[in-house]
């Protein structure tokens, strides 16, 4: 079973998925492949693969990629060796892509079950700029990708509003998760 979980930079996917793992203990999470630097708290290949720009290329000219896409500037990728295990298993596989990343990834593969999570713009430029993570330069890169993601949500098999506390998106998400694990039981 995949899930895609999407969403613009600050919507709190990384966080709603790091909560699913505390309550949903039989899933896996498929590290996504970068080349864009490593921030201090993110750990080599638990958060991402970090890559240099000519060894991404080299994955992705070898057909090592499920997807790839290019966001802001740098360059991401689901592994097959990451999603190979759980593609014909009854195993339960998260990946944390982007929107364009996700629309990929239902095409080819049906099955998948895409979860947009959705916070208005406002909010997301206040996330960013409060997380202290990017510059002003790159908050604004991300920010103009917000109109089309948005626009491409309507794509998604399910959309989870975390505008109005965490503890909600995450119970909405796990909810999703859950009625398609019981139905495969």
């Amino acid at each position: 079973m995949l899930f895609v979980i999407c969403a613009s930079s600050g919507a709190g996917k990384t966080t709603i998925i790091t909560e699913l793992f505390k309550v949903i203990p039989d899933i896996s999470f498929s590290v996504s492949a970068t080349t864009r630097k490593k921030r201090p708290e993110e750990t080599e290949g638990r958060d991402y693969f970090f890559l240099s720009v000519e060894e991404f290329n080299r994955k992705k000219a070898n057909k090592e990629f499920i997807e790839t896409e290019e966001v802001h500037g740098n360059q991401y990728g689901t592994l097959k060796s990451q999603a190979e295990p759980y593609l014909h298993s009854s195993k339960i596989m998260i990946f944390d892509v982007d929107v364009k990343g996700g629309l990929s990834i239902k095409k080819m593969f049906p099955q998948s079950v895409l979860i947009f999570i959705d916070v208005p713009f406002d909010v997301l430029l206040t996330r960013l700029k409060n997380r202290n993570t990017e510059s002003p330069e790159e908050i604004e890169k991300r920010a103009s990708r917000f109109k089309m993601e948005s626009e491409l949500k309507v794509k998604f098999d399910y959309i989870v509003d975390n505008s109005n506390g965490l503890k909600k998106a995450v119970k909405e998400t796990e909810s999703i998760i859950r009625k398609y694990i019981k139905n495969k039981i």
